[in-house]
Formats: C-alpha cells, structure tokens, sequence
C-alpha cells in the first residue's frame, strides 16, 4: 500500500500544504491562492481540500502529517529574548503573551481542530520538524544531487537564522547555525521597512530598486550595524534594531545613522532610497559570498543547495553562480516559509522513514507545477457565468493566434495547465508580452500591474537559444538567477544619457530586448524547457517564428495587493481589472474591446491604488 505525507505551513506567513505519494512530490499548494489574500498565514484548510479533492483522498488514508516548525522550541527563544533584554519590551510582551498562552501554545491542539473540519483526524499522526530542517529538506531532497551543501538563510525560524548542513543520500545533519537576533533575513527586512515597503513582501522590491543607485553606504552599514567576519559568520548591532522587543524593525537610531526618517509606502523614491538598496544588496551580496566560500574550502562538496527566504534575492545567487564557487547550484522555487510544508514533508519520508534517495537528472519539483488544473468544460462554464465573449480554438491555433497578437504589442493574461508552487509565475498564471517593446515596461508596471515604475520584469527564453541572449551557462527553470544580457545585444548609450540618474535611467532602450532588460544590463531569467511546460514554450516556439526573438516577457498574473490567480474566476477578474489586451484560458481567447462592460472591475479603486 502507498505512503501517502501531508506537510503543513501556517500561522506566520505563507501558509501551505504539500503531498508526497511513495516520496514523489504530487501536490503542493499556498494558501494564498485560494482565499485571495496576500501571504495568507491561517491554516491552510482550502489548500489541504483541494489536495485531498485532487488525490481522491480522506484525512484517515493519509499515515502522517507534518508541520513546519516546533511551536514550543519558538516560545522558548521568546521567552528568552524578552527575558534578555528587560525591562525593555515590556509593552511587546505584553500584548504577544496573551496570544501564546491561548492560541500558539496549543497549536497542536488548534492544528487537530482544523484537520478535524475537512474529515476525521487521528491525533496520532501529526509530528513536527524544525523550521529550518524543512528548509534545508525543501531544497536538497528534491535537488538532482546524492551529496551537497545547504544553506538555508531566512529571518528566523525558532532559534536559527542560517544554517549550513551537508546531504548525503537520503540523510541531512546540520552542522552549523547562527541564532536570533543575529539575522542577514531580518537585517535585510529593516531596510526593507526603512525604504517604506512592506516586510516579508517587500523584499524583492528592495533588489530592483539596488541598480538605479550607488552603494554609498556600505561603509557605515558594515561599521554600525553588522559584524561580519572572513568566514562569513555575523553579529548584529542590535542598539539599531526594534525586532527583539517592540512591534517596529528598526528605532530612532538607525534613522539618525542615515539623516532620515523612514520613507513613507507611497513617497516618492528619491535618490537617496536607491543608494540605501544598493548599500544593502551589496552587503547581502558580500556576507553570503563570505559564506559559501568557506563552506567551499571546508568541504570537499562540489554541490550547493539553498533555501529560505533570502534565496528568493536571485541577484545575490547569479554572483554566487558567476563566482564559481560550487560546481552546480540548486535552489529552491518556494524557498519562503510556503516551501516548509513540503520540507517538512520529505524530511519525515528520507531522514525518519530512511528511505532512498533516487537521483533525477533534472529535480523532482515537476517544474513547479504542483497546483489546480482546469478542463476545457470547466472554464466554459465559468466563462459562461460572466456573460464573457470567448472562442474556442484547438492547441496550435492558440499558439499561432497568442504569438501573433505578442508581436503586434498586445499583452496577454496566460492560463494553462497546473498552477506553480511558490512566488514565481513559470508560464502557467502568467502576464505575457512583447519584450522588445521599449515601452512594455512602464506600461505593465503603471497600467497593468498597478505597481511602482522601477520594477523588473523577467525574460521566458527558449533554452536551446540561452546562449546567444544572456551571460548564463545553466538552467534557470524557476528565474531565481540573474545574468547580464549578451554585449552583442546592448545598445551603446548617449553620452547625454550616461548623465541621466535614479529613475530616469528606466527611460534609456538598453538592449534589443528593452522591457526585460534593468538599468544594470541584466534580467533575472526564466529558462523555457518542453519536458515541464510543452504548451508554453511552444508558444515561445511560435513567437520565435514571426519575430526572430525566442524570449517572452514573463510576469505574474496578479495585480499588486492580489496574489496570483489561481482558477478562472480570478483570472477573468484580474483580466476585467487591468488593460490587458487579451486573455487565454485553456483552449479559449478573450477579447477586453468584446466583453460586457458591467464586468469591469476598478483594481484601483479596490486596492486603494494610486
């Protein structure tokens, strides 16, 4: 009979649910998804449903659930903190007492309760693993590797904040950590709170923002608030920081250190925010270089693995991939707090089942692609609802369809297939476009995803035809490297451009692919293969074709403030909320100047938008 884990994430963010058959990876899914709202932390009952739906399954056919952390080790380092740095913090303890005394130390409890809601739940099949065993689990037992390094670095799990273990077959050991408060995660969120973005999110906004400025603060980051040694090893000057003991990142202290208050959500980035992001990216950049250094002369591994949140900065792992440091690199898709639930899972199955570790050539992550799928039958019916105007088509005129409207400038809503696992859209709940178009970009950013004008977006290329665009030697599958785009393909610039700083360098066509291309001649890239996503990189296949130019610009399907659609409700919504040309939902095609105008939705106006 099958060995059929569930692993659960859920109460800080990014709740999840994952399920593994026989060790192989079926479902996994974030909460988010379902119930719309953005990093949704509560327990992830519609995702757990859905898995259970999709699998034919009932809670009692399941031999073990897992959870993603041990919630009593976690009230252990609070307790400890507050203790520590009394009597200040006083008012934090407080009012997060209450809250662990009736709900978090019972969350055993809480947990049954809720497993209890979907169908009949034996107690005893619940377990628990460390936080960041179950990253470092998400990322090497999936990986192709039978021995590698992992390192997983986030904001905190209970006690560790990075940690670097070894993968051996079907075993993981931890070998070192470095414990809270001492944390690159948090350190890297307080700048991210400082330049008026929102933490746990707000993250990646801080990396794209880093190449419109100058490092200029590296110097006092490095002599004031963090300590870092040759092996990579840090300390935090925590007289700068209000995580420990109050509800704020950082305090007085750190602003007077930059002559500045912290930047308001909607104030207008000045010169000087883009310098604090590249101040902090390079100090990111520099310690955790440090650090896979030393692992490197340390150990005779020739495989690096990474997980956690910190994973996610794709321009720090493209330095770490340029470097050479290790021979291969594996990341992580999900390598947030979503991919916990399925760390936790898999580190059940191999390190306490001691089952075999069996090696793919590849990963055995499926390419992401681990969420809800919808028939031809069900989006008609949904479409129908609406009232919307669709066609349907068969496959290749989808394509040939889809890829000439691209090359006349249309953007286009793209739904098909199995929903991906983890922040990135890969082709599947995607916003697709013309990246040769210098003014695709702006026009997505303030028109389409209703978010600020700096941000990135991400090149969909055709493998075979990796070499020719970008300085990148390997696969990219799940965009989490960042490479620079060929010299053949830069455009020289003026002189009188070269003059040109902050913001208004977004204006200046850089390369032949411009709406992928950032300020710093480089793009976080997405390689397209046919044995993961065949649909897809046909559709790059048949651009290919009328253009000449085998990339697609590849961004989410979600406006900001929503996560990424998950079923065709919501992507007929975000299609009706934005000006988007175009959508395609399976084997139908929609037309926004076609459809009833009591659909339209005012995002602005719902997500309070500027």
């Amino acid at each position: 009979m099958s060995k059929k884990i569930l692993g659960i994430s859920a109460f800080f963010h990014d709740s999840s649910a994952s399920l593994l058959i026989d060790g192989k990876i079926v479902n996994a899914v974030q909460e988010e998804r379902f119930t719309r709202i953005k990093h949704d932390s509560n327990f992830p009952i519609n995702s757990i449903t859905f898995i259970l739906k999709n699998n034919n399954l009932k809670l009692s056919d399941l031999d073990k659930v897992i959870f993603f952390e041990k919630p009593f080790l976690k009230f252990e380092r609070l307790l400890e903190t507050y203790i520590h740095n009394a009597p200040f913090g006083f008012s934090s303890f407080r009012k997060a007492m209450p809250i662990w005394i009736k709900e978090k130390l019972f969350q055993k409890k809480i947990i049954i309760e809720n497993l209890n809601k979907i169908s009949k739940f034996d107690k005893k099949n619940l377990l628990f693993v460390e936080h960041h065993l179950s990253h470092a689990s998400s990322a090497y037992y999936p990986s192709p590797f039978d021995e590698a390094i992992v390192l997983t670095i986030d904001s905190v799990g209970e006690y560790a904040t990075t940690t670097i273990g070894i993968g051996k077959k079907n075993k993981i050991k931890i070998i070192k950590e470095i414990h809270f408060p001492n944390s690159l995660g948090l350190l890297y969120s307080a700048f991210t709170y400082y330049l008026g973005f929102k933490v746990n999110s707000g993250e990646y906004k801080v990396m794209g923002l880093a190449p419109y400025g100058t490092p200029k603060y590296t110097k006092i980051i490095y002599e004031k608030l963090i300590d870092v040694k040759d092996d990579g090893s840090f300390r935090l000057n925590n007289k700068y920081f209000s995580y420990s003991t109050k509800l704020k990142m950082i305090n007085k202290k750190f602003e007077q250190l930059f002559k500045a208050t912290a930047r308001q959500p909607e104030e207008n980035l000045k010169q000087f925010h883009m310098d604090i992001a590249a101040s902090i990216q390079e100090v990111l950049e520099e310690t955790i270089i440090k650090i896979v250094k030393d692992i490197s002369r340390h150990y005779d591994i020739k495989n690096l693995c990474m997980a956690g949140g910190v994973a996610l900065n794709c321009v720090a792992n493209g330095k770490i991939h340029e470097k050479k440091i290790f021979e291969n690199i594996w990341i992580q898709p999900a390598s947030g707090d979503s991919g916990t639930s399925l760390g936790a899972a898999l580190y059940y199955w191999y390190n306490e089942l001691n089952n075999q570790k069996i090696i793919n050539n590849e990963d055995d992550m499926h390419g992401s692609y681990l969420g809800p799928a919808f028939s031809n039958d069900e989006v008609e019916k949904q479409l129908r609802l609406y009232g919307a105007k669709f066609y349907k088509y068969n496959t290749q005129d989808i394509l040939s369809i889809s890829a000439e409207k691209l090359s006349e400038g249309r953007a286009i809503g793209w739904f098909s297939g199995k929903m991906e696992f983890g922040p990135r859209a890969l082709g599947s709940r995607s916003i697709i476009a013309d990246p040769r178009n210098e003014n695709m970009q702006k026009q997505l950013n303030l028109k389409i995803k209703f978010r600020e004008s700096f941000r990135p977006f991400a090149p969909a290329i055709l493998f075979d035809d990796l070499a020719d665009w970008f300085d990148l030697d390997v696969a990219s599958p799940y965009m989490l490297l960042v490479s620079k785009v060929k010299k053949n393909k830069i455009i020289e610039i003026s002189e009188e451009q070269k003059k040109l700083f902050g913001i208004d360098k977004l204006n200046i066509k850089r390369s032949e692919i411009p709406a992928i291309t950032h300020v710093d001649d480089s793009a976080r890239v997405q390689t397209v293969h046919k044995e993961t996503n065949f649909k897809f990189y046909s559709l790059i296949k048949e651009f290919k074709k009328i253009t000449g130019c085998p990339i697609l610009l590849n961004t989410s399907f979600n406006v900001r403030g929503e996560p990424i659609v998950c079923d065709p409700k919501d992507a007929y919504n975000c299609f009706m909320g934005t000006n988007l040309d175009m959508l395609v939902i399976e084997n139908f095609i929609l037309f926004k100047e076609e459809q009833p105008k009591k659909n339209i939705i005012n995002y602005k106006e719902k997500f309070q938008l500027d």
